[in-house]
């Protein structure tokens, strides 16, 4: 009876074993019917405080070769220490490059204000995807002006989030994600959208554009393709370093 006894506690434990394998078995067959392997990520190392791999550097901090005035020529802004700095009334620069749709990443500074410096006279610039869609460039350290033209603003479309804005004299970073506008012809088929990261924090996150920045009037899309980044001469000692795109 003993054994009789044991050989069907064993017969039990094999069953029961054999029905956990079954299960466990056919758990993962379902669950790899939900795992995609193909295409495969290329990989894009990313060092510490260094451009991704696969980015365009557009300024490194040895040269102005990858930009030209939208005057034409070469870019005539200020060159020192690996810092690039707007030569006030030389006009706007652009990048050699054209992009569509771009992952964005620049470092920008505004110096010690003037006592008489407030609202939009105080340090401005600002870049523009694709020549038309800025966002704003500003001094807005305990500096109130347009909630709307501030730093990190889709200027004159969109407040942005939070201020997060550094004192002047400090570095700031951008990170902007955009996708560009579609267009069939001349007729607009999916508008522009952006997202902004102001020193690490989300100012604008995923803002449609309502179309080209005007400081006048409301904003409307003309068509077109890729096209470069811009920085703008406003007449203010604005620096920038470490500037790289990311064709998206």
């Amino acid at each position: 009876m003993q054994t009789r006894n044991k050989i069907l506690s064993a017969t039990a434990c094999l069953l029961l074993f054999g029905q956990a394998a079954f299960a466990q078995n056919d758990r993962e067959q379902q669950a790899q019917k939900t795992e995609v392997w193909e295409p495969e990520p290329k990989v894009v190392s990313a060092p510490l405080n260094a451009p991704p791999s696969d980015a365009v550097v557009l300024f490194g901090g040895n040269s102005l070769s990858q930009w030209l005035s939208v005057k034409g020529g070469d870019a005539p802004w200020q060159l020192t220490d690996g810092v690039m700095t707007v030569a006030p009334g030389s006009g706007d620069i652009r990048s050699k490059a054209e992009f569509c749709d771009v992952q964005l990443h620049l470092e920008w500074r505004v110096p010690a204000p003037e006592p008489d410096m407030q609202g939009q006279q105080r340090n401005n610039s600002g870049v523009f995807l694709q020549q038309r869609y800025e966002i704003q460039i500003l001094d807005s350290f305990e500096n109130r002006t347009y909630s709307n033209g501030q730093a990190g603003s889709l200027y004159k479309q969109a407040i942005p989030l939070v201020n997060a804005m550094r004192e002047p004299g400090q570095w700031q970073s951008y990170d902007i994600i955009f996708k560009a506008p579609r267009f069939d012809g001349d007729k607009l088929t999916q508008p522009g959208f952006i997202t902004v990261l102001h020193n690490g924090v989300l100012v604008q996150n995923h803002t449609q554009i309502q179309g080209d920045t005007v400081w006048l009037g409301q904003p409307s899309y003309t068509a077109h393709g890729c096209a470069p980044i811009q920085l703008q001469d406003h007449g203010n000692l604005v620096s920038f370093r470490n500037i790289w795109a990311r064709p998206l």
